[in-house]
């Protein structure tokens, strides 16, 4: 057995200094040090401690009982502690911050954003973050998921000649296409989204909108509120162009046509040539 960096494992207390503990594996002469500040006054030399291990500040191998957010292998939505000139750190539960080079970004970001990012090993191995997420994200396998189910995922890149590209359950491939991606939505937000369709190749097309019937009553709603904002007279009917739609409602033109016809056919709009007024 080996000590892993980037890896939560199970190291035996063999010796203490008045740096801390240093542990390793019990058929190795491998070590690595816990600090002293980590270790616990019920822990004693021969006790088998769950630590994590990652480089310091001056590249060394060291352990700690923390639990970060994310170990090699994993996903997780981290946000931005601070930029800087060589690249951006992320916060993921331990001391030292997590570092995510420029080159490793597919989007700019700035402090406070959230990132969907997954770890690596540098030439220098040291540990990093990296936002190209796609390469270790799987396909389903037929029957895993059905069309017409609802999954969690994080959008993790916006394509716009495609659409939003999705983590599904921070492990699967998932896509909203362009064509159903009208909702203000970008790279880190996290999603509820209903399934459309498993493609061929084991990847999912995503929708954030419900079915249709019941989809229109909440599209009807948010059309009453935004004529409530305007005093009760908009500069919009289902003539206005789709991108204003998009725009101003979040809305597909379709959409929009559907929620504006509920209105009107529950006597609670009224529509003239340029315009959509509600009815006293």
């Amino acid at each position: 057995m080996k000590i892993e960096l980037g890896k939560t494992q199970q190291l035996i207390w063999k010796r203490t200094t008045e740096h801390g503990a240093y542990l390793g594996p019990a058929d190795s002469r491998e070590e690595v040090l816990l600090p002293k500040k980590y270790l616990d006054q019920g822990h004693k030399k021969g006790d088998v401690l769950e630590v994590f291990v990652y480089k310091d500040s001056e590249d060394r191998p060291v352990a700690t009982t923390q639990k970060p957010r994310l170990e090699l292998g994993g996903l997780a939505l981290l946000e931005v502690a601070q930029i800087s000139s060589i690249g951006a750190f992320l916060n993921w539960g331990l001391d030292k911050d997590l570092f995510l080079p420029f080159k490793e970004q597919t989007h700019k970001i700035k402090k406070g954003d959230k990132c969907l990012v997954t770890l690596y090993l540098d030439k220098s191995s040291r540990l990093c973050a990296t936002m190209k997420v796609y390469p270790i994200l799987e396909t389903v396998e037929e029957g895993q998921f059905h069309p017409g189910e609802y999954v969690n995922g994080v959008i993790y890149e916006i394509k716009p000649e495609l659409g939003a590209l999705v983590a599904v359950e921070n492990r699967y491939h998932g896509m909203i296409p362009r064509q159903e991606f009208f909702q203000n939505k970008q790279a880190g937000d996290t999603v509820h989204a209903r399934i459309l369709s498993i493609r061929p190749d084991g990847k999912i097309n995503l929708t954030l909108r419900d079915k249709a019937y019941l989809q229109m009553d909440v599209d009807a709603d948010q059309i009453m509120r935004k004529l409530e904002a305007w005093g009760g007279s908009m500069p919009f009917t289902d003539k206005t162009a789709p991108l204003v739609i998009q725009k101003e409602f979040g809305l597909s033109k379709n959409a929009f046509k559907r929620a504006v016809g509920r209105l009107m056919k529950e006597g609670k709009v009224r529509q003239t040539e340029d315009r959509i007024e509600r009815c006293e």
